[in-house]
């Protein structure tokens, strides 16, 4: 089954302009700029590829929604977004320049100034090159350090806690290798529970990219962090994801983060501004 089309601001406008100009089609993205596609313009609508419809005045809607990005469904538009009970907690997909972040309550959960959120997964699984072997990634979120971590890797396990991300990523077009490639490993649950489960010395590399302090303190605890060492193989590497290091918040967190990984065995732990984060090594 064809996947439905994802929509956004950012290629809603360069449509509506074309609209206005008089031409009779557009070519633009259907899954928020991965690919490209021909839209035929009628007077009071909008032909998308899959023969679905949308009226001018829907596509204008979505024109001025800038912090949201809308899946198209029996010729309706659809604001991506889910509400988890469990955690009380409300999940948006948000457009950027690139690949789309997911706001936590209304939070993004990647970096957004300057650098679009792959960008920032990229720079997150350099600090640990090369990813080879197995590896944990131990917060699913949209999946992007899951997929492409497995480009390399011969496998990825990936843990999210809340099912309702998910349900969020599903409808993501960046977010499908998650759901289809065939070395990422799913698991839901809660990471500082499910790490205890792994045998020593399971994994080469680990992105260890939590919510902030605030949502997940346990994930920042020297507890967390032993198990995280002893699932670690020799001579294996571990990305912790902080935050700003030139905020004050950041600077006093990375000092107690880098304390607890040296108390929980690591032998060495580098800053690395740049990724907003630390490594640890494993001897």
């Amino acid at each position: 089954m064809n996947s439905p089309p994802v929509l956004s601001h950012v290629q809603v406008g360069p449509l509506l302009q074309a609209h206005h100009r008089g031409e009779r089609a557009a070519t633009i993205s259907m899954d928020l700029g991965l690919t490209t596609a021909e839209v035929e313009l009628q007077a009071d609508r909008a032909i998308l590829p899959d023969g679905q419809w949308l009226p001018w005045e829907e596509m204008e809607e979505i024109a001025r929604e800038e912090s949201a990005c809308f899946v198209i469904k029996e010729d309706t538009a659809e604001k991506v977004h889910r509400f988890s009970d469990s955690l009380n907690r409300f999940y948006s997909l948000m457009p950027t320049g690139g690949a789309p972040t997911m706001l936590i309550s209304g939070i993004p959960m990647h970096r957004i100034k300057g650098i679009d959120p792959y960008q920032d997964t990229l720079k997150k699984l350099h600090t640990i090159a090369p990813v080879a072997g197995r590896v944990l990634d131990t917060c699913t979120g949209l999946g992007y350090t899951a997929i492409e971590a497995a480009k390399a890797a011969d496998e990825v396990v990936t843990i999210e806690l809340d099912p309702t991300v998910l349900e969020v990523a599903q409808l993501n077009p960046w977010s499908r290798p998650l759901f289809a490639s065939p070395n990422i490993r799913q698991i839901v649950g809660d990471a500082f529970d499910e790490v205890q489960e792994f045998e020593d010395e399971t994994f080469s590399r680990i992105i260890h990219d939590p919510p902030m302090f605030s949502l997940a303190g346990d994930l920042y605890s020297g507890e967390c962090y032993r198990h995280l060492h002893r699932v670690l193989t020799r001579r294996g590497r571990l990305y912790h994801y902080i935050g700003d290091p030139n905020s004050r918040s950041g600077r006093n967190l990375t000092k107690g983060v880098v304390r607890r990984l040296q108390e929980a065995g690591f032998s060495r732990v580098v800053r690395k501004p740049d990724s907003f984060g630390v490594v640890a090594y494993r001897t």
